[in-house]
C-alpha cells in the first residue's frame, strides 16, 4: 500500500535552515499534488506549501520568501527547503500526497510527521 516517510527535521537556532524530505512508495499511478502541513501544540494544522502535478506552487503567507517546495518525480519525493527559520516555525511537519493508486478516484495520504524546533 502507499506509504509516506518524512525525514530531515531537527533542532536549529533562529535564522538557521533545514531541508525536509518526503518519499512516497507503494502502488502509485500518478500524483495530483504533494505538500507539507504543520501543527503546533494548541493550534490547528495548516498548509505550509503544496506543489501540483503541473508544477504550480502554493505557500502560506507566513513562509513566502523563506521556504521553497520542490520535487523529484522519478523518486516520488518532495522537498521543503526552510531558510531564515523563526521560533514560530516550531511544529510537527506532515507530508501529504493526493494521488491515484489502485482506486479510480484520488485519495489523500499522510506521513507520520517530523519535528522541527527553532530556538530563540
Amino acid at each position: 500500500q502507499v506509504q509516506l516517510v518524512e525525514s530531515g527535521g531537527g533542532l536549529v537556532q533562529a535564522g538557521g535552515s533545514l531541508r525536509l524530505s518526503c518519499a512516497a512508495s507503494g502502488n502509485i499511478l500518478s500524483f495530483n499534488g504533494m505538500g507539507w502541513y504543520r501543527q503546533a501544540p494548541g493550534k490547528p494544522r495548516e498548509l505550509v506549501a503544496r506543489i501540483t502535478s503541473g508544477g504550480g506552487t502554493v505557500y502560506a503567507d507566513s513562509v513566502k520568501g523563506r521556504f521553497t517546495i520542490s520535487r523529484d518525480n522519478a523518486k516520488n519525493t518532495v522537498y521543503l527547503q526552510m531558510n531564515s527559520l523563526k521560533p514560530e516555525d516550531t511544529a510537527v511537519y506532515y507530508c501529504n500526497a493526493d494521488l491515484y493508486s489502485d482506486r479510480i478516484v484520488p485519495l489523500d495520504y499522510w506521513g507520520q510527521g517530523t519535528q522541527v524546533t527553532v530556538s530563540s
